[in-house]
Parts: structure tokens; C-alpha cells; sequence
């Protein structure tokens, strides 16, 4: 159910929950456990991955992929279901987080990390494009996900986007060939913003192409300053892929 509108021209744009009595949303996310938001008239040369956060769904990153789509038109924008029941609300998960703490996150991430890998590989195979050519996308648990997967031992994506994330353990490697952008709001009461400063930190200090942007008065969510920040950060960046 939503819980606002949103159009290119306004300010905030509102991730919504589906109605849990709603199985229209259910049949159109079912298809590969993900929601096809757009697909090219023409040659692809870009597939466009969304995950969405605990408790939530395919459905609810929606109006980012639609902006997303807008401006970079030859991309496949794809929003991708988590695969287990929530244990929050009614949305779905990669990783529970009852009881979750700095101890038992690292693990329950890793549990959960060759599922992930291999939903990005699905839909890679599905479109014919290729790691260099992938952007991810994450916002809360997905961006954890999306970040984690840069230190799998062979790349997954050319870039990951981590809205409202954090890192489950301080990043070990370098991911060759993949630039990482960090966005989050200053008044994030969920995701505290100095773990996007101290992981911006901890990149560069690999070698990694990383960069962070805060945004003032923003908490755990997205507004149309982070699509703005998005189009400025990957701009010339989403026709470097190959098929």
C-alpha cells in the first residue's frame, strides 16, 4: 500500500509497503522472484539490479528503477526479491534479523551471500550482459548484500550503488574493477551514518574508487537528491559495460 506518490519533479521520493492482503503485487514479482521494471526497445548495455531492505519487497524499489529507466534507457532495471519470509512485517529477507548484532551479522550475511551471487548470475545470463556491464543497487539490507558482494573472489558488478548501508565487517579486499558509491542521509537513525563515512574510509585505504554522499534532514530512505546524486555519480559511467 503506498504510502505517497512520486514524480520526477518532487522532492522525496517514498518507498512504499505492499498490503499483505494485496496478491496482485504477489503475481507481478513472482516471475524469478523479481519485477522487471524495464526492458529495452533496443540493444541492452546495461542491466540494472534493485534490492530492497528487510521487511519490504521487489515492488517497493519500484520508483527508483522507473527514474532509473528514465535516464538510462538501454539498461534492463530489474528490482530482485530477497528469498526468505521476513521476520519483520510481512516483506521478504536475505538474512534475519532477529537479534542481530555486530558478533552474529558477518556469518548470517556470509549464509546468505551465494544466493545473492547467484541471483545476479541469473539475471546476468538472462540478459546476456556481463559483470563489467552491472550495477547493483542496494538500500538497507540489500545495500549490505551489494556491498558484501564486492568481496566475493571473482567481481559480480561494475559498480555498486549502497543507499542507506553498511558493510557486515570491515572490507578485507579490493573488488578489482568495481567502483562503489556510498549515499546516505545525515539523520539515519537505522543505518547511523558513520558507518557509510568509516566504510568510505576503509575503501580508499584498499585502493578502491569509492565516493560518499550525505544528504542533511534525510533519515533511513531515499529522496530525489540521492536519484539526482545517482544520475551525477553514474552518468558517465553505465556505458562502459560490454555485452
Amino acid at each position: 500500500m503506498a504510502c505517497c506518490r512520486w514524480t520526477p519533479s518532487s522532492s522525496v521520493l517514498c518507498l512504499w509497503r505492499r498490503d499483505p492482503f494485496d496478491k496482485a503485487s504477489d503475481k507481478q514479482a513472482t516471475m524469478h522472484d523479481a519485477l522487471v521494471i524495464h526492458r529495452p526497445a533496443g540493444a541492452a548495455t546495461q542491466l540494472v539490479l534493485l534490492f530492497h531492505g528487510v521487511g519490504s519487497n521487489a515492488e517497493d524499489l519500484r520508483p527508483l528503477g522507473t527514474a532509473l529507466a528514465d535516464r538510462f534507457d538501454q539498461a534492463w532495471v530489474v528490482s530482485v526479491r530477497a528469498p526468505e519470509a521476513s521476520d519483520v512485517g510481512a516483506g521478504w529477507q536475505w538474512f534475519s534479523v532477529a537479534g542481530i548484532g555486530e558478533g552474529n551479522r558477518p556469518p548470517r550475511v556470509a549464509a546468505a551471500m551465494p544466493r545473492f551471487v547467484q541471483a545476479v548470475r541469473h539475471r546476468q545470463q538472462e540478459t546476456g550482459l556481463n559483470a563489467a556491464a552491472t550495477t547493483l543497487f542496494g538500500f538497507s539490507q540489500g545495500a549490505i548484500m551489494a556491498l558484501e558482494a564486492t568481496q566475493h573472489s571473482a567481481p559480480v558488478a561494475g559498480r555498486v550503488v549502497a543507499i542507506a548501508g553498511r558493510f557486515a565487517q570491515p572490507p578485507r579486499v579490493a573488488p578489482a574493477g568495481t567502483l562503489v558509491h556510498l549515499m546516505h542521509g545525515e539523520q539515519d537513525r537505522v543505518m547511523p551514518v558513520g558507518l557509510a563515512v568509516e566504510a568510505e574510509r576503509q575503501l580508499r585505504a584498499l585502493g578502491v574508487q569509492a565516493t560518499l554522499d550525505l544528504y542533511p534532514g534525510l533519515g533511513h530512505g531515499i529522496d530525489g537528491r540521492v536519484v539526482d546524486g545517482i544520475v551525477r555519480r553514474l552518468g558517465g559511467q553505465v556505458h562502459r559495460g560490454s555485452k
